[in-house]
C-alpha cells in the first residue's frame, strides 16, 4: 500500500487550527511593538508560522510531502503575479532613467499654479517647485517626447494585452528613450540602473528622496513576503486549517445579508491572518459558492462581496504582499494611511447594510435589486452551467414563497 492510504488523515480541531494563525500574529505583534526596532518585518514570523502549521499537518497525518504539495500548489497560482511584480522594479528604473518619470513630476509642477489649485498650488509652489524643476531640469533631457512611455502603458491596457506582455514593452520602450534623449550608452549602465535602481544625485533632498528608486533588487523583499505569504496560506488550507475554522459556519447562515456578511469577515480575517490578497479571495470563493447557489444569488454577487473587503483590505496590514508593496512606494506603513482610506473603510460596511435591507443585490438570472429597491433585468453573470441551472431552480422557488423579489415593468414578462 501507498504511503497515502497508510497514513489515517484527519482535520485538525479549533485549537490546533487556530494556533499557526496565534503563532504568526503574535509573532508580528512582538516584531512591530516589543522588539525595540530590532526586527519589524513580517518574513521570519511566517517562516515559524509556516513551520508550525506543518507540524500540525503532521499531527493530522499528512506527510511532508503532502504539505509541500499544498504550499507548491498555492504558489503555483500566483506565480504570474509574482513574475509581473519582478517586472515592475525594471519598469520604474526605466522610466526614470528614460525621464519619463522626471517630467511627470515637472510639467506636473507646472499645473499647480495657484490660479488652477489656490491652496495647494500656492504652498508647493513656494516650497518646492522653484528648486525642484531645476533640479530636474538639470539632471534630464526633459523634451515632452519622453512622456511617450506612459502612453505606451496606457495603449497597452485599453488593447488588452497580458501583464507581462504590457509591462515588457514598456520597460523596452523607457530603455529606448533612455538611449536616445539621456544618453545611456553602456550596456553595463542599463543593466546596473534595471537591477539596482537609478541613482540621482543632487541638491534638492527631494529630488533624490523621489528619482533614487527602482530596479529589479528593489522588489525582492516585496516578493520574498509574498512567496512566504502563499506557502503559509498553502500549509493551512492542506492541513485542514481552514475548513476547521469556517466549514461549520455556512450551516447558519439563512439569508442574503448574514451571507454577504460571512463572506466579507472571512475576507477580512484571511487577508489579515494568511497575509495574502490571494487567500483573501481564494478561501472564502470555494467555501460559500454553493450558498450563493442555494439562495439563488448571481456569481458576480460572490465577486464582487470578496473585492468588496478581500481586495480593498489586503492593502490595510502590512505583512500582506499589497501592504508591503504600498510600504515599500509610500515608505510610510500601512497602519498611517488606514485612517484615511476611506473607501477601503468604507466599503465593506455599506455592502453589508445594503444586504442586509435587500438592496443592491445581483440575482442568477440577471434581475438586479437596486438601491431603492426596484428590481430590474440585466444579462445573467457567467456562471458553471451546472450550478447556474441549480441557481436559478432556487431563485424560483424563493419567488414563489415570496422571500425573493420579482422584477417590476416590462423585465417581468422574462421571469
Amino acid at each position: 500500500m501507498s504511503e497515502t492510504k497508510q497514513r489515517k488523515v484527519r482535520l485538525p480541531n479549533f485549537i490546533e487550527a487556530l494556533l499557526p494563525i496565534l503563532v504568526m500574529m503574535g509573532l508580528m505583534i512582538y516584531g512591530l511593538n516589543f522588539s525595540n526596532e530590532v526586527y519589524y518585518d513580517a518574513h521570519m514570523p511566517l517562516v515559524v508560522s509556516i513551520v508550525v502549521a506543518c507540524i500540525i499537518g503532521a499531527l493530522c497525518g499528512h506527510s511532508f510531502s503532502d504539505m509541500l504539495a499544498g504550499r507548491i500548489e498555492r504558489l503555483n497560482a500566483t506565480m504570474e503575479a509574482i513574475l509581473i511584480l519582478c517586472t515592475v522594479g525594471l519598469l520604474v528604473a526605466s522610466f526614470i532613467m528614460s525621464g519619463t518619470i522626471p517630467a511627470l513630476i515637472y510639467y506636473g509642477l507646472d499645473l499647480l499654479t495657484p490660479k488652477l489649485f489656490l491652496p495647494v498650488g500656492c504652498i508647493l509652489c513656494a516650497i518646492v517647485a522653484t528648486d525642484l524643476q531645476a533640479a530636474l531640469a538639470e539632471g534630464f533631457n526633459l523634451n515632452p517626447l519622453v512622456l511617450i512611455p506612459i502612453l505606451v502603458v496606457i495603449a497597452a491596457c485599453i488593447i488588452k494585452l497580458p501583464g507581462l506582455v504590457g509591462i515588457a514593452l514598456s520597460v523596452g520602450t523607457g530603455v529606448l528613450f533612455a538611449i536616445v534623449f539621456q544618453g545611456v550608452g553602456s550596456l553595463a549602465d542599463l543593466f546596473s540602473m534595471l537591477h539596482y535602481g537609478y541613482s540621482f544625485e543632487t541638491s534638492n533632498e527631494l529630488a533624490t528622496e523621489l528619482l533614487n528608486r527602482g530596479g529589479m533588487d528593489n522588489t525582492m523583499w516585496t516578493i520574498n513576503l509574498i512567496l512566504l505569504a502563499v506557502a503559509y496560506g498553502g500549509a493551512l488550507e492542506r492541513c485542514g486549517c481552514v475548513e476547521t475554522l469556517f466549514g461549520g459556519l455556512k450551516k447558519h447562515l439563512h439569508s442574503v445579508g448574514s451571507l454577504i456578511l460571512a463572506t466579507l469577515l472571512t475576507s477580512l480575517f484571511c487577508d489579515a491572518t494568511m497575509c495574502d490578497q490571494f487567500l483573501g479571495i481564494g478561501v472564502p470563493a470555494p467555501l460559500y459558492e454553493d450558498k450563493y447557489d442555494e439562495m439563488g444569488l448571481s456569481r458576480n454577487m460572490l465577486s464582487r462581496t470578496l473585492e468588496d473587503c478581500g481586495t480593498l483590505w489586503a492593502v490595510m496590514f502590512p505583512w500582506t504582499g499589497c501592504g508591503a508593496y504600498q510600504m515599500g512606494v509610500l515608505g510610510i506603513s500601512p497602519f498611517q494611511y488606514f485612517p484615511f482610506a476611506f473607501v477601503n473603510l468604507l466599503n465593506p460596511i455599506y455592502a453589508a447594510i445594503t444586504a442586509y435591507m435587500g438592496r443592491n443585490i445581483f440575482w442568477a438570472d440577471g434581475a438586479y435589486t437596486n438601491i431603492l429597491g426596484k428590481t430590474t433585468m440585466h444579462k445573467p453573470a457567467g456562471a458553471p452551467e451546472e450550478a447556474h441551472a441549480r441557481a436559478l431552480k432556487n431563485l424560483e422557488a424563493l419567488r414563489a414563497a415570496g422571500k425573493a423579489p420579482i422584477p417590476t415593468g416590462k423585465a417581468a414578462a422574462k421571469v
